[in-house]
């Protein structure tokens, strides 16, 4: 699976027209694979273990309107941690998650259910583009990084410290809780003109040794 999403040179006798519709449906196909594999890594949250799992959980879907003014993008650079004031969340690393062999999208792994990962194929928190972070709700063993994801408003800010000694600091938008098989593709991965974070969680009741659903917080960088 290919986790680029980046233009293609056009072929010499396409249009303009043709080239861009041609590199929005690649990008839209290698969102939906990359879904695919997010889904089925993410059922990690919540399997039967040796520790209790955090309590069901559901959110209330909520949104509010983008700013018109987007805030200036930042420089590339790697996060290195994770804040969430209201979530009680302060994690001070920050791991690096990429497809494996099995074109599946690496998890932060049980025994670092504290740390929360960010998907390298994507930009860095802060530049221009959506970013991704993943963090467990709960896993085998018990309540893990994200488990007050419930505490968590539209206009909470999350805040990313990054490797060049800046934080990108971010305001959340829209809040959602959907079925892992109506992921949001193209509203997760999709191309976007300003800085934005996407933070995926699990939530819902274990079904089958597995949480039933996504949490997704949609956050737009404010400083």
């Amino acid at each position: 699976m290919r986790t680029s999403t980046g233009p293609e040179p056009d072929a010499p006798d396409e249009t303009q027209d043709t080239a861009r519709q041609r590199r929005r449906t690649t990008r839209i196909a290698a969102a939906a694979a990359l879904t695919v594999a997010l889904g089925v890594g993410l059922i990690a949250c919540g399997q039967g273990g040796n520790g209790d799992p955090a309590p069901d959980v559901k959110v209330h879907n909520a949104a509010t309107a983008q700013a018109e003014q987007a805030v200036a993008p930042l420089k590339k650079s790697k996060p290195t941690g994770l804040r969430i004031p209201a979530a009680g969340v302060d994690a001070k690393s920050m791991l690096d998650l990429r497809t494996g062999a099995d074109d599946e999208l690496e998890v932060p792994p049980a025994d670092k259910a504290d740390e929360p990962g960010w998907w390298t194929g994507g930009v860095t928190p802060g530049e221009k583009g959506a970013a991704v972070i993943v963090a467990h709700y709960d896993t085998a063993n018990g309540p893990a990084l994200m488990k007050n994801v419930a505490k968590v408003k539209v206009g909470d800010t999350i805040e990313v410290p990054r490797a060049d000694g800046s934080t990108a600091t971010f305001k959340v938008r829209e809040i959602q809780q959907v079925d892992k098989k109506d992921f949001p593709t193209n509203k997760v991965y999709g191309t976007t003109d300003r800085p934005e974070l996407r933070l995926l969680t699990c939530g819902g009741p274990i079904v089958d040794g597995h949480r039933s659903d996504n949490i997704i917080l949609y956050a737009d960088l404010v400083t």
